[in-house]
This record gives structure tokens, sequence and C-alpha cells, in this order.
């Protein structure tokens, strides 16, 4: 079934830099803030708005709260008594609100919805963030209780050595490249902080491991934001015009999701006569082209991926096709994936330099691929953008989605 006839009306990011907890905003005032911006920005009133989802992976242990699909109706009475659910599937929850939510005005059950991504991490030491994160593994079955993800990427990263070969500079450069992206980004979580070279390097004092070979710089970062979308049927738009007048709207045309076992060894046992590390997440991203009618990840004017890790994000240049396998660090090395590159790769930082509220992250990214091929990306945009796909992981890639936004016509 081909992905034709949904719009992206607008969306929201909040600034990923601020810690909601030390401000005393809490799971409410976030969400308030999020339905209310992107409804302003997508031009609708809360009224217009068929159904609502919620992307949220971690609430109930970072905040205590459970039941967000019931939050923005408690923040929001004019959305009191709509539909709504929340969504969980780790790091990849939002995109999976997208999903739902596009399924919904597919099968014609409503024409519009509003879907938000909240997450608040801030709220517990960073030991014991990376605890409750862990959460999203096979808990009990696999990884250390205390740092599971940064041990589990540094051995993906240890699977593509075995495989191809690589070296950790590549690694690094991965990393240095989502700073300087995040430098232009008014949202982005490390748009102030300061690098040195060694910031970027082997150098155990000022770039430490913290698990394998996993070090400070390699990791996205503890987040509390939000971000939402209003997504709308061609029906509705036919009859809205005003709402996609000035071009600041765009059309997902396609879309992936696959789903796998949670483990993350029988992954790269399943995988081991195959020509990619994970081959879900390789089949995810070309079910995405396949339903826009792309041929090839050249076809797109740029690419947001899930750098969780920098070795996911050097995962993810081979699996969308960018290189041939266990080569991605042709495209690091080339500077195809700078943001003047042949395809750019997180022009506003990705999750390394942006940020990453859990919760938020799948829907964060479809804001910024509307703002890149609706020309309003400022400093991050990508001259000429018409077309942005998207590779949102969940887990140790048990969970893999893919869109495709086209801005509107020329």
């Amino acid at each position: 079934m081909g992905q034709q006839g949904i719009w992206v009306l607008g969306g929201y990011q909040s600034d990923f830099a601020r810690n909601l907890t030390r401000e005393g905003v809490e799971i409410d005032g976030l969400t308030a803030e999020v339905v209310r911006e992107t409804l302003a920005d997508a031009r609708v009133r809360a009224t217009d708005i068929g159904t609502v989802h919620v992307g949220n992976a971690f609430g109930q242990l970072f905040t205590g709260q459970g039941h967000l699909g019931a939050m923005p109706a408690t923040v929001d009475e004019d959305l009191w008594g709509l539909p709504a659910a929340r969504h969980e599937a780790a790091c990849a929850s939002g995109s999976i609100a997208i999903l739902a939510a596009m399924a919904e005005l597919e099968a014609g059950r409503y024409d519009t919805a509003l879907v938000v991504g909240v997450e608040l991490e801030r709220t517990v030491p960073g030991d014991t963030a990376a605890q409750h994160l862990g959460a999203a593994s096979w808990v009990g079955h696999e990884g250390s209780p205390k740092y599971v993800w940064p041990q589990g990427f540094s051995d993906v990263a240890d699977e593509y050595d075995r495989r191809y070969g690589l070296d950790d500079q590549h690694l690094h450069a991965f990393a240095a490249l989502a700073m300087r992206n995040a430098t232009d980004n008014p949202n982005a979580q490390t748009r102030g902080w300061h690098f040195g070279e060694a910031s970027f390097s082997d150098d155990d004092d000022v770039n430490p491991v913290v698990a394998g070979r996993t070090r400070r710089t390699d990791c996205s970062q503890v987040t509390d934001g939000g971000a939402g979308v209003v997504l709308a049927t061609d029906g509705w738009v036919r009859d809205h015009p005003e709402a996609v007048a000035g071009g600041r709207a765009a059309r997902i045309t396609g879309w992936g999701h696959r789903t796998v076992g949670l483990a993350l060894d029988r992954k790269f046992q399943r995988s081991k006569d195959d020509t990619h590390v994970m081959p879900h997440v390789r089949d995810a991203f070309a079910d995405a082209l396949r339903r826009a009618g792309l041929a090839e990840v050249d076809d797109l004017s740029a690419v947001e991926v899930h750098d969780c890790f920098t070795a996911s994000g050097y995962l993810a240049i081979d699996h969308t096709g960018i290189t041939a396998p266990g080569e991605s660090w042709k495209a690091i090395e080339s500077g195809d994936i700078e943001r003047t590159g042949r395809v750019p790769v997180n022009p506003g930082g990705g999750l390394i330099g942006g940020g990453h509220p859990v919760g938020a992250t799948g829907v964060r990214m479809a804001v910024d691929a509307l703002r890149q091929v609706t020309g309003t990306a400022g400093a991050t945009q990508v001259d000429g953008a018409r077309r942005v796909g998207t590779l949102n992981i969940g887990g140790s890639t048990a969970t893999t989605c893919s869109l495709v936004l086209e801005g509107p016509p020329s």
C-alpha cells in the first residue's frame, strides 16, 4: 500500500538545551508548550484536530507519570473528548506515534492528527538515567545494568571491526561533524558547548571511555524536550487550502517499519551471512524509498539518522546506501555526509549534537525534515532540499522506522 496523501502542516521543537526539571517544568508543562506551539506553527486550532497520538518511552521511570495519551487534553481542553493514545517503542516511540496517526488518517477514521513526542530525562542523576534507559534492552538477559547502551553500541562497533575493519578515528570524526552542525541549530543541546581537538580522540583524560570502545563524545545526550507535528489528509487539505498556503507544508510520501527481537547478539547471529550488520534496518529504509517511488538514497536531499552513538550513526551511513556495506568511513573521509556534501546527514546535529529526548526524537526528525524541504531550516538549511528521509531506531535497532518527506511543488 502506498503512502500518498498525508500532509505535515507544521511542527515544533522545544529548546533541547533547557533543563526543565531545574526550571520547575513538569511533563504537563512540556506537553502544553509542544501542543500550543505545534498547533500555532501548523496554523490550525485544537478544534480542527480529529485524533491525538503521543510518543513517550520512559514517562513512569523518569517522572512517575503514566497514561500520557490523556495529557494533551489535560493541558488543552479543546482536545477534550478526542481519541488519544500513548506509544512506546524506546527511541522510536515518536515515529511509531506518527505511523499510528497516519494509519488512522489513511483508514478514513479522521482527517487530521496531532502527534506529540515528549520526554523528561534530567529528573535524576546521570547514572540513574542510564539505568532507566536500559529498560529498552532485554532486561536481565543482556548488558551491564549500569551502562547498557554505551556497551551495546560498542559491541556494534566491534562487530563492524570483525566484519570489515573499523578505525575509531572515523567514529570520532562523525562526532565532530555532529557537534559542528549543532552550533548552527538554535534548539540544539550542545550549541554552546566548546571542544578541543582532543575532544574527538582517544585521549583518556579529555575524552574518557564510558564503556568498551564508546567514549564521552561518542554518546548522545541526556535531554529534556518535546516535538510535535500536525498531519492531515489530501481531502482535508483540499477543503482547507489556506493550511498549505505559502509552501510551508510537506507530504509524507514513503514509510518503513520493521521490528525484530530484543537481543543484540541474536541480531548479529542472524545477519552473519548477510551483506549488512542489521539487514532489517537496511530494509526499513529501503521500504520508505520504495514507497516514495525513489530508487536510491541519492534521490534524497538529506537524511536524518539515529546517532544515539557514533556506532549507530556509522551504521546508518552504509545501511541507507550512502556507501557499500562496511565502507561508511569513505563517506566520512570524502565529506559526502557534510551539510554541503552528496547526501548530508543530520545537518542540525542529530542526537549527538542536537539532543535525544527519547520519546520525542522520531517526531523531531520529522520536524527537521519538514523545515528542510520547505526551506525554513535557517542556518542548518541544505541548499535546494526537496526530499528528506529519516531513520529512527529503538533499542539495539529492535524497532526501526523511516519516513520520506517531500516539499511543495517548486
